[in-house]
């Protein structure tokens, strides 16, 4: 029987997802933020095996998440989609303000699934092109 689980993990817990998914041609110091001891982290499991990452880091009213990476073979099957309605949950029951991410442009159409919306925000950083994106609550 497949068991799927999210749950909180430490920051360390996050990196070799990180890594493998964003940025597997840099060290694995360039996935660390400095501020990780800050956040709360969530891993989504399958059977057991830690396949999905998200960290969250809240201030006063809002949060923004960070360093969502899924395992390349599990991409498109809907576990990182339930890790981020996971997230999204605990912020609104956190009754935060807004919810907000730094998104690749490739990637804006997945976060309007979620409600989200792009700002008039947008950087670059390794070559690739961001927009910040955001949901109120």
């Amino acid at each position: 029987m497949i068991k799927h689980q999210i749950k909180e993990i430490s920051a360390e817990d996050t990196l070799h997802i990180r890594h493998q998914v964003m940025w597997p041609n840099q060290t694995i110091d360039f996935v660390r933020i400095p501020n990780d001891d800050k956040g709360r982290h969530f891993g989504y499991f399958k059977n057991e095996n830690l396949i999905s990452v998200i960290s969250l880091f809240i201030s006063k009213n809002d949060a923004q998440f960070r360093k969502f990476a899924t395992l390349k073979k599990y991409q498109g099957k809907g576990f990182g989609s339930e890790l981020l309605k996971e997230v999204m949950l605990i912020s609104e029951k956190e009754k935060l303000y807004k919810i907000w991410c730094n998104a690749r442009i490739s990637k804006v159409d997945y976060y309007y699934k979620f409600g989200m919306i792009e700002t008039s925000e947008k950087f670059v950083k390794g070559g690739i092109d961001y927009v910040i994106m955001e949901r109120t609550f």
